[in-house]
């Protein structure tokens, strides 16, 4: 079965709910039917622009998905500050980032929050996009692998494997994450390889085979094609670039590259 690549802009805490409307507007102008059907175009803008993007997506008919970059695993309760899975799928949120490299390095998440989030995503019927990824330290320590596995155990704890059809992992390495320094394609394809592998050793090589393994650390206009043409990489996150419709929309057509 053919992966179908997953492009995600992650806009961090940019964008106020106008200028979110305003980004979203001035990309639709830039991509053209040939390219929402190429890849699955997704933006993630914040919480406070949710609506806002909902309602411009829904209002006008853009093929385009909507994504959170965070959420709580409760459906309701006592947390104050927190969003949960609910009020994400009251606005028909389809995708949700789950375990950033900046929520387990800024806010303490660990693998077993990060577990619960994928899960919670899971059974409020929207999508996790589970991060994993190690440091420039854990890398030339010779550590990657065994940390882009535990927290793909942690991740992926309790995930049946019918839902694995729903997740999506991205592969962040820390040290590339608005560094402008990116992984070479084969080091990108590499650790995507290894993920696929240990996702089909966890569940199948079928589940394995259709898994959506996207790349995401400066990911920008000048090294995507080269990233999408690796065998295990179906996508991208986008951080910086995702908040300049014409970089984002020229990512959006690596296809044309």
């Amino acid at each position: 079965m053919a992966r179908t690549p997953i492009i995600v802009g992650n806009w961090k805490m940019h964008c106020d709910h106008l200028a979110a409307i305003q980004l979203v507007q001035q990309l639709s102008y830039r991509l053209d039917p040939k390219d929402y059907d190429t890849s699955e175009l997704v933006v993630a803008p914040p919480f406070t622009a949710l609506r806002s993007i909902q309602t411009l997506i829904q209002g006008d008919d853009l093929p385009l998905g909507l994504g959170a970059q965070n959420v709580f695993w409760e459906s309701e309760g006592a947390f104050t500050g927190e969003v949960s899975p609910a009020m994400l799928a009251a606005l028909h949120v389809a995708y949700v980032i789950c375990g950033h490299s900046e929520r387990r390095a800024m806010f303490g998440e660990d693998n077993q929050d990060v577990g619960r989030k994928v899960r919670a995503v899971l059974a409020h019927n929207m999508r996790p996009i589970l991060c994993v990824g190690e440091t420039l330290e854990q890398r030339e320590a010779g550590q990657a692998n065994d940390v882009v596995v535990r927290q793909l155990n942690g991740g992926l704890e309790g995930v049946q494997a019918a839902q694995m059809g729903d997740v999506v992992i991205a592969y962040e390495p820390v040290w590339a994450i608005g560094t402008g320094r990116t992984a070479l394609p084969q080091d990108a394809d590499e650790m995507c390889g290894i993920i696929r592998g240990h996702v089909g050793d966890v569940y199948d090589a079928a589940i394995a085979g259709d898994l959506r393994v996207q790349y995401g650390g400066s990911v920008k206009p000048a090294n995507i094609a080269s990233l999408m043409d690796c065998a295990h990489v179906d996508g991208a996150l986008v951080g910086g670039a995702s908040l300049d419709p014409d970089d984002f929309a020229t990512i959006c057509r690596w296809h044309r590259l």
